[in-house]
């Protein structure tokens, strides 16, 4: 058999799988089959670092598939309930193995080891996308991801071309083929209707962000390779040869010869050891038993994948440190920090830019920013749930001592920990390797260095019932005079009782629940009867000053933007993509205010399917019914109708995306300056209440004028907005200085061709000003070196103009041309 299972081998033993499971589970249902089919492929499908074909061996094996695909869902997706999400994966597996003993019990043997020809590149292409950004900044929704895959996969059929081309365009996994496919797929005759028939241009765009997907592919990756020193001499490997072996455990799809890897030395002390390129693609080889680097026992004995490394750089392990990644903004992520219990690790060209620095000792750090603007928040209230104890144990002892207490006592005191790795790693050693201990670390991280003296907490029993509420009166300490529970907090529990809780409690030892602060406004009134004023919050200050700094407006230009506002009370803010709208909104509210309350700002995003049931209020189901439920807009004016004498803001992002008439509804009217208050109240749809928009409510929408695939707004709610023009800042006294700041010739030169580019947009009949390329694009703070500038280009305004002049490709050479030659000095 050859050594290579091809792609057409798998789809035949799929359908097979597939028609095994309605012949075995007749009671099934199609969507039961279709789901266990998939599911029994998932660890095959991504390459979640084991031998899939090995798995099917026993009941053993099976088992490390699992915690295989755990940490492969733990590291790489958006899922907080992997375990759970793993046992359907392990449930299919083990259909798969009864189908596989019955059918094909040799097969596991036969196809051990082999590698996979490469046959279809659309679930590699969904999980780039995910990793994509719009030309606004956002990223790319789960929808229109499947709507440019699915056009990608059936749209070639119909254009009938006479060439023969594959209907499905993910077969092609060569830049080379694609391209050549690219070519007589644009010289079809039929294209433009073809597209128009399936609609949003979501085959063009799909074509061109799946070429992007393919260069960056194609391109020489960059990987961490960890290695642990309990069971093997890294670095006296590392200072001694000139060349290692490694395993390829992981990503071994991806991982290619020509490669970047640095050599990462495991534990707490650990670090970047030695650099290196990859001299082979990662193929089978026996272990090497004696090997003299080993400490104890060899940790392969069956054949498994791995790659030369040829070693080009040492450095001593102290240079670049977890710690120190994860001390910085643009390295926090780094999927070894993140989930360090694996051997590959993927690196971003970015954060091998920052890497570099760190070993050049030019290293300039960015300090780590919560991914949140609380952070503005000098001093915010946060709530808890809590568990005393499996099923609430501790409960009479918490109470009687008024503390509050979490286990893992072996770990000593918190307080040492510098970050949740750091926990979580200790949690491994002391404990259990094998474990990624995700929510654990969490827990002890957030007990020890976020709960706060004044802080809420409520104790549950179980996932029903609430026993208690209580205030935080101390700091984390570490009582070693415990027998068990000795990481504490002091509580003063004043509300004690049985209450029965809305729903399911959260299962975990320990939740933050400030972020649902519907949730949060149930807890209280179960407790309390009513919801009890808060203790005043305290909020950094912004001034004009402030604004100025970092929003690329002239102060006169800010003067205006502000009396509009406040005269008219409704205002877009409407320009190019990248010209920072979303920015300069939330600033302008805080200068405003005078202060960085975000209390008194709400921000929602409209979008085709938003609705006044959405926006106001309406009908919605909670799992016995239906109950009306109150939209943001609602809510948001209530809250300022009880503080008249200070602004709110209320921010809309993409205003134009959503059918406005159809959101606002009755309240059209009394948007306008002059209709506020509740001398103008309306009777709600919904609700049998008289209800008028406050005074103090101010409305600041995004709008791009880009944005050409929809209709402008209807007059009657254009009339009730201001609008405010937002250019490209390039000229502005402040992007001038922040451009002068970065000392970047590369940098000047390629926003110098920018602007001699918006000159032309400018005077395109087709285009015009609104499509200008917008000053943002160049305001990543501390990303401004030659990989960081490429990908600007590359990867955004590029693809940009090729939507703009997708029917004039002359156009798109030309300044393609041009921009990358400002990169380059003049030489392209």
């Amino acid at each position: 058999m050859s050594d290579t299972i091809s792609a057409e081998q798998v789809n035949r033993l799929r359908k097979e799988f597939r028609e095994y499971l309605r012949q075995s589970h007749p009671e099934w249902k199609d969507s039961t089959v279709s789901t266990v089919a998939s599911d029994a492929f998932y660890a095959l499908n991504n390459n979640v670092g084991v031998d899939f074909w090995e798995s099917l061996e026993s009941e053993d094996s099976l088992r490390i598939v699992s915690h295989a695909i755990r940490g492969y869902l733990e590291r790489t997706a958006d899922v907080t309930r992997a375990r759970e999400r793993v046992e359907g994966y392990l449930s299919a597996l083990g259909h798969f193995k009864t189908f596989i003993d019955e059918k094909h019990p040799t097969l596991p043997e036969d196809w051990k080891g082999k590698s996979m020809s490469q046959g279809n590149l659309k679930s590699d292409f969904a999980a780039w996308m995910k990793k994509q950004k719009k030309d606004s900044g956002e990223a790319y929704s789960k929808n229109t991801i499947n709507t440019y895959a699915a056009a990608l996969r059936s749209t070639t059929a119909k254009l009938h071309l006479e060439e023969p081309l594959r209907g499905d365009l993910f077969t092609y996994t060569s830049l080379d083929d694609f391209l050549r496919a690219y070519t007589i797929i644009q010289r079809a005759p039929n294209l433009k209707e073809v597209e128009a028939a399936a609609g949003n241009k979501a085959y063009s765009r799909g074509m061109l962000l799946y070429k992007g997907f393919l260069e960056e592919l194609e391109q020489p990756s960059v990987w961490i390779f960890q290695g642990n020193p309990k069971y093997y001499d890294v670095l006296g490997a590392v200072e001694s040869l000139e060349q290692l072996t490694w395993a390829a455990n992981q990503y071994s799809k991806r991982i290619k010869r020509g490669d970047k890897v640095y050599i990462w030395i495991s534990g707490s002390e650990g670090g970047i050891a030695a650099s290196g390129k990859i001299l082979c693609d990662p193929e089978l080889r026996d272990p090497n038993e004696k090997d003299p680097y080993l400490r104890g026992e060899p940790l392969k004995t069956e054949p498994y994948r791995a790659v030369d490394i040829r070693i080009l750089r040492r450095f001593p392990p102290q240079k670049v440190t977890r710690i120190r990644l994860l001390e910085d903004e643009r390295t926090k992520g780094l999927e070894i920090l993140a989930y360090p219990g694996a051997t590959n690790f993927p690196v971003t060209k970015a954060q091998e830019e920052v890497i570099e620095s760190m070993l050049s000792e030019s290293y300039k750090p960015v300090p780590v920013k919560n991914d949140d603007e609380d952070e503005e928040v000098l001093s915010k209230r946060r709530y808890w749930i809590f568990s005393p104890g499996p099923r609430a144990r501790e409960w009479e002892e918490f109470v009687s001592q008024e503390i509050m207490g979490i286990l893992w006592d072996e770990l000593g005191d918190l307080a040492r920990f510098g970050s949740k790795e750091e926990i979580k790693i200790a949690m491994r050693e002391k404990y259990d390797p094998s474990r990624s201990y995700i929510n654990d670390g969490l827990a002890l991280w957030q007990f020890a260095h976020e709960i706060a003296e004044g802080d809420i907490v409520y104790a549950k029993r179980g996932t029903d019932t609430i026993l208690g509420r209580g205030m935080v009166t101390s700091d984390y300490f570490y009582d070693v005079n415990r027998s068990e529970y000795r990481h504490l907090h002091k509580v003063n529990w004043e509300h004690r009782g049985e209450w029965e809780h809305p729903g399911q409690v959260a299962v975990k030892t320990l939740t933050d629940i400030t972020p649902y602060t519907e949730y949060v406004a149930q807890l209280e009134a179960l407790i309390l009867g009513e919801i009890k004023e808060e203790s005043p919050v305290l909020y950094s200050a912004y001034t004009e000053e402030d604004f100025l700094k970092e929003v690329f407006l002239c102060p006169e230009s800010y003067k205006k933007l502000k009396g509009l506002l406040l005269r008219k009370k409704n205002v877009i803010l409407q320009g190019p993509p990248g010209v920072g709208k979303t920015f300069a909104a939330r600033r302008l509210a805080f200068s405003i205010m005078g202060e960085k309350d975000i209390n008194r700002i709400k921000m929602v995003q409209f979008h085709q399917s938003y609705s006044y049931e959405d926006f106001v209020m309406g009908y919605r189901p909670d799992g016995s019914g239906f109950r009306l439920a109150e939209g943001p807009f609602y809510k948001f004016c209530k809250t300022a109708e009880g503080d008249d004498e200070r602004p709110y803001f209320f921010i809309i992002d993409e205003i134009n995306r959503g059918n406005l008439s159809k959101i606002f509804g009755e309240l059209l009217m009394l948007m306008e300056s002059d209709k506020r208050g509740e001398g103008h109240a309306l009777r709600l749809l919904y609700k049998d209440e008289q209800f008028s928009i406050p005074p103090n409510v101010h409305i600041l929408g995004m709008m791009n004028t880009a944005d050409r695939s929809l209709a402008m707004m209807d007059y009657a709610l254009r009339r009730r907005f201001a609008f405010f023009d937002m250019p490209p800042a390039f000229a502005s006294p402040g992007f001038k200085d922040h451009q002068l700041r970065q000392q970047n010739p590369s940098l000047d030169a390629l926003i110098a061709m920018v602007e001699q580019l918006n000159k032309v947009i400018g005077e395109d009949s087709s285009l015009g000003e609104g499509f200008r390329i917008g000053h943002s694009y160049f305001c990543t703070p501390g990303l401004y070196g030659p990989e960081w500038i490429d990908s600007v280009v590359e990867y955004e305004l590029l693809p940009l103009l090729q939507e703009y002049w997708f029917d004039e490709p002359s156009k798109i050479e030309d300044w393609s041309a041009r921009l990358r030659r400002a990169l380059h000095g003049g030489e392209y």
